[in-house]
């Protein structure tokens, strides 16, 4: 490796860019959960909040829709080109789809194209991430340091983290200096126009990435058929490490994406101390994440898995029972903090786990089909689904099933990937 990732403030550096691109994903991933409201008045009209209000969050699960897409083409390119020129293409179309949502108008101005455009938006930042996640997660797994890799590739999502906090204070700071009907009418484009002023910045780290040793000492590329061969080859694996991500991805945008808006809509709280509390939770994710990759180094993947998983099947549903019935302030802060505390520990072992289990030559477009799948069909609806099933039910803590339904899976998935006694995994095919 060269000398400049060798040394532990390089590494730091390495971790600092290539994170970045992660940071503004999820920047706008939140700031289009939170204003939600906003946008489905702005550009989903309807009769009734709930039909609006579900027409926006239809248009933000579309982009994950596009992840898987995104996972193989993008991934493949990544596994062939290399991690560096990868990873600024995923910036590149992400900050597209960015500049779009930002800019246009809304429905009354320009009808139905308003709608058409951000949904155009938001699937070119779907078919970004459909590679970033996982080009940065095997970035991370290849420049750690031995019996570290946990640690490592923990601070992928811990960045993610920064975004929140960030996007959260943003939000706090705008309902405390102006009106609602001000937010409601262009306000609420603040933070995403921050976020397009941050691009450059991000693109400069980007560029000034070094190729991994690992990868730059390969000789062998696969091309884009070898991609579609060896996934197929190990299929099972792939859609078990979908299942083992449901969890993670259902958790995180139950507790961040989705939190502001039950907050203020099932809860009725106000929108500053939902924000707050997102703030919050942001924060103790970022504490909680690097713990758990790093305890998932010194025990291994698979305690840490198991028993998060198996905290989330026991209190998940009642927590948020608690939650709705006592519905404070302090108890959505209570509740939050406890469900981020199950995330920080499981999704910090998981993508070290991730990364090790799929086929060596294809690990960024095996990681991020993965990952991308269980985005697609579990986070990325979170939102809606909580909201109909709340809906449907008329059980405000609903969306506890759909959690506890994902750490089901996920324990599954784990029980059949460390399937040995010894907890190694059944090697991938090559």
């Amino acid at each position: 490796m060269t000398a400049s990732i060798q040394s532990g403030r390089s590494r730091a550096s390495a971790i600092f860019r290539v994170t970045s691109g992660n940071f503004l994903e999820q920047f706008d991933f939140f700031l289009f959960g939170f204003y939600a409201t906003q946008i489905a008045a702005v550009f989903f009209p309807a009769s009734s909040e709930f039909a609006s209000l579900m027409m926006t969050f239809a248009v933000f699960g579309a982009g994950f829709l596009m992840r898987p897409l995104g996972a193989v083409v993008l991934g493949a390119y990544i596994d062939d080109v290399g991690r560096r020129k990868g990873l600024i293409v995923t910036l590149s179309i992400m900050a597209s789809g960015t500049i779009l949502i930002v800019l246009v108008p809304g429905y009354e101005t320009i009808g139905l194209f308003a709608p058409a455009i951000v949904l155009i938006g938001r699937l070119l930042q779907g078919f970004s991430a459909g590679a970033e996640m996982g080009g940065v997660s095997v970035y991370l797994a290849e420049i750690a340091t031995p019996g570290n890799k946990g640690f490592f590739t923990s601070w992928q999502s811990a960045s993610q983290q920064v975004a929140i906090i960030v996007a959260a204070a943003l939000g706090y700071g705008l309902n405390q200096w102006m009106a609602p009907t001000m937010i409601a009418d262009w306000g609420w484009r603040i933070p995403f126009f921050v976020g397009c002023m941050i691009v450059p910045f991000i693109f400069f780290l980007r560029r000034n990435l070094e190729e991994t040793e690992e990868f730059a000492a390969r000789k062998h590329r696969p091309g884009m058929g070898d991609v579609f061969r060896t996934l197929v080859q190990n299929w099972g694996i792939v859609f078990a490490g979908m299942m083992m991500v449901a969890l993670t991805t259902t958790a995180f945008y139950l507790i961040t994406v989705y939190a502001p808006t039950f907050g203020k809509t099932v809860l009725h709280l106000s929108t500053s101390d939902a924000l707050l509390v997102t703030l919050l939770v942001g924060v103790s994710n970022f504490f909680w994440l690097p713990i758990g990759g790093a305890l998932s180094d010194r025990i291994g993947r698979r305690p840490v898995l198991i028993a998060m998983a198996l905290l989330t099947l026991a209190t998940a549903y009642p927590a948020l029972t608690y939650l709705v019935q006592a519905p404070r302030f302090i108890n959505m802060l209570l509740v939050l903090l406890w469900l981020s505390f199950i995330y920080g520990l499981y999704n910090g072992a998981m993508i070290a786990a991730l990364t090790e289990i799929m086929p060596v030559e294809v690990r960024v477009a095996g990681f991020s089909l993965a990952y991308s799948l269980a985005t697609a069909v579990f986070g990325g609806f979170t939102p809606a689904m909580s909201t109909f099933l709340i809906q449907y039910t008329g059980d405000k803590a609903a969306p506890g099933y759909w959690m506890s339904f994902a750490a089901l899976c996920a324990l599954c998935a784990t029980l059949f990937l460390y399937r040995r006694a010894s907890g190694r995994l059944q090697p991938a095919v090559s």
